[in-house]
């Protein structure tokens, strides 16, 4: 073997291990079958519409790019329901669902990893965005990968801007060209109201963002994090609805080879994209954004699941992901219960949740646990 065919390799080595390091199936299945399919039956109540083309990349061994848009002021619970969904859609086959690339920001710190769970974006399957993780996911045989192109500004763009999509970027524009492949959207409606109200303020940002936290909202719900350290990942319990829009084929827009474009024609590619999208979503939410709770339905499915309540709303969540975590690391294929009396149970385990639940102080006691954990888990 050649000596730079055995550098290639190891190049490559490099960068299997740096995308799926943390990476663990066993337990982004466990989790999906045991938490988020719990909160999405009783909770966000999930749903997707148009998913089901046969030609779906496992198949036809080409990559594929899914593009969302992200909902304001919320934590990503719209991004995490979706994947979710879909790798359960697909029968929990990783190869069959999809990747998604995860804005750095969000596993640079550990209170930014929901409760504080340590990588858990990544091992979830989530991947730090990058060009080069990017382009490393999509060399992969019938890849799939998720993205945001709106990043960060998507998540803290305010109430106001709901659903008017942001700057994209033009990673995945490029990303698109050269590999050949075609663009999906997913059109995510009601996420906005996840945290209705929600405004953005740039000096609260610039002060969070020191700390490693990407936006802090402004609104109602701003007081209750002040309050209770559960309520940071809190999220209204909006009927998540995710449409696939018209598939874009860049082959068609482009007109000139990737190797030859400038950042001029790529610009002009993104604003056609970004353009065909934003029509997309506002036929979707005028079709399917008018009664963003359901409220009725929701009722109707708390009353009926009351012996699970205290697991079903937020304060409970925490100790839902942390005795999953628990019983993963005692049974990989573990079952959870959701009952109430479960979860009296499973207090006993873990009286450090009540740091979650305790006024003001639940903050320090937290922090002294766990710290922002800047950089940990890079």
């Amino acid at each position: 073997m050649s000596r730079v065919k055995r550098i290639q390799q190891l190049l490559d080595a490099s960068k299997l291990d740096s995308i799926d390091r943390y990476f663990d199936h066993e337990y982004a299945r466990s989790l999906s079958k045991n938490v988020l399919e719990f909160l999405g039956r009783n909770y966000f109540r999930p749903r997707l519409i148009g998913f089901d083309e046969p030609d779906f990349p496992a198949t036809s061994g080409t990559p594929l790019i899914y593009a969302g848009n992200h909902s304001g002021m919320s934590f990503p619970w719209d991004a995490i329901m979706f994947s979710a969904s879909l790798y359960a859609k697909r029968g929990y086959e990783m190869q069959d669902a999809c990747r998604a690339l995860v804005a750095p920001a969000l596993s640079l710190t550990s209170i930014m990893n929901p409760y504080f769970i340590d990588n858990f974006w990544k091992k979830t399957g989530g991947v730090d965005a990058s060009l080069g993780n990017f382009e490393e996911l999509l060399q992969r045989p019938g890849a799939a990968v998720l993205i945001y192109p709106e990043g960060i500004a998507g998540i803290g763009k305010g109430f106001e801007k709901r659903y008017q999509l942001q700057r994209f970027s033009n990673s995945f524009i490029r990303m698109a060209l050269k590999f050949k492949t075609d663009i999906v959207p997913v059109l995510t409606v009601n996420g906005e109201f996840i945290n209705p109200m929600g405004y953005k303020s740039d000096f609260l940002n610039s002060l969070a963002q020191k700390v490693g936290i990407p936006f802090v909202p402004v609104g109602p719900i701003t007081a209750l994090v002040t309050l209770f350290p559960w309520s940071f990942y809190f999220g209204l319990p909006a009927r998540l609805t995710y449409l696939q829009g018209r598939r874009i084929s860049l082959r068609e827009i482009a007109g000139t080879d990737y190797d030859q474009m400038g950042q001029r024609e790529l610009n002009q590619i993104r604003i056609k994209v970004q353009e065909s999208i934003q029509t997309d979503l506002d036929q979707a939410v005028a079709d399917y954004g008018k009664d963003p709770f359901a409220v009725e339905e929701l009722l109707q499915i708390w009353i009926e699941n009351r012996d699970q309540f205290l697991y079903i709303f937020p304060s409970g969540w925490p100790l839902l992901f942390k005795e999953h975590e628990r019983l993963f690391l005692r049974d990989t294929t573990a079952s959870m219960s959701h009952d109430n009396l479960s979860y009296l149970k499973a207090l006993w385990s873990h009286p450090g949740i009540l740091a979650y639940h305790t006024p003001f102080y639940g903050w320090p006691m937290l922090l002294s646990r766990h710290g922002l954990g800047m950089r940990k888990n890079n």
